[in-house]
């Protein structure tokens, strides 16, 4: 007698279909997560927090939690990765080579230029330029193989440096313009590499930010109501084999 009534103490209704359970046969609406008392909720507006609902109807809630967090999961990934590759289509400036563009556009007199700034810059011109200065110097200040068109102090040797300089200085210039058409492509190529790298790090931050934030602990949850779903589950094969038994031991005792 005592037994009986301690099982009708422990006999519950399941909100669901009002058919009765022992408790251990299921979980109060405040033992369970609170996502998953908003779906019950949804669906039976009426409940309580200390209503009763059975493993069998439970198990069709913690599924449906399973495939919204998975559903949320995949599609804010989806808009984070459509975000990237619109992105990546739309960048469309090509990034130029410089050397290709200059030598494209490149006149006989830049060409000129070039060369001539890049001979004057170097020891090349240094050591033959000394040679020249001391060859002239020496034949007119010696008078070597009778030649003595520019006596000393070498009025001539002055006027021809003086012309070598004013032609040579306005050369270099147009080579540095060039050297600074090659720096604004630069410039400008750095530029949109530049852009376009700090866009797509954006989108890759908010990429981690988002699994780290609520992927990572929807996984975690996900896995707690697998392995609660998977305890359940062996529940109930426990109970039907139990079950099984009884019947085989009844059917025995029959015969």
């Amino acid at each position: 007698m005592g037994v009986v009534e301690m099982d009708r103490n422990n006999a519950v209704k399941c909100l669901v279909d009002d058919a009765v359970f022992m408790e251990d046969e299921g979980l109060f609406l405040s033992d369970l997560h609170p996502s998953i008392v908003n779906l019950i909720k949804h669906d039976y507006p009426k409940a309580k927090i200390n209503s009763f609902i059975c493993s069998h109807h439970l198990l069709k809630y913690r599924m449906a939690r399973v495939d919204s967090m998975i559903n949320a999961d995949l599609k804010q990934s989806q808009k984070i990765n459509r975000k990237l590759t619109k992105a990546l289509q739309n960048d469309d400036y090509e990034i130029t080579d410089v050397n290709v563009a200059l030598s494209k556009t490149l006149t006989f007199g830049q060409r000129v230029s070039d060369a001539v700034a890049r001979f004057g810059g170097s020891w090349s011109f240094i050591f033959i330029f000394v040679g020249v200065l001391l060859g002239w110097m020496i034949i007119n200040g010696l008078s070597l193989f009778g030649l003595h068109f520019d006596p000393y102090p070498f009025i001539l040797l002055n006027l021809a440096l003086s012309c070598i300089a004013a032609i040579q200085a306005p050369i270099i210039m147009m080579s540095q313009n060039r050297s600074a058409d090659r720096d604004r492509l630069d410039a400008e190529n750095d530029f949109h590499v530049n852009l376009k790298s700090e866009h797509e790090l954006r989108i890759l931050h908010a990429k981690l930010d988002h699994l780290t934030q609520n992927q990572l602990p929807h996984d975690l949850e996900i896995e707690k109501l697998q392995l609660q779903i998977l305890g359940e589950v062996r529940t109930e094969l426990t109970n039907l084999r139990n079950e099984n038994a009884k019947l085989r031991l009844a059917l025995k005792n029959k015969k």
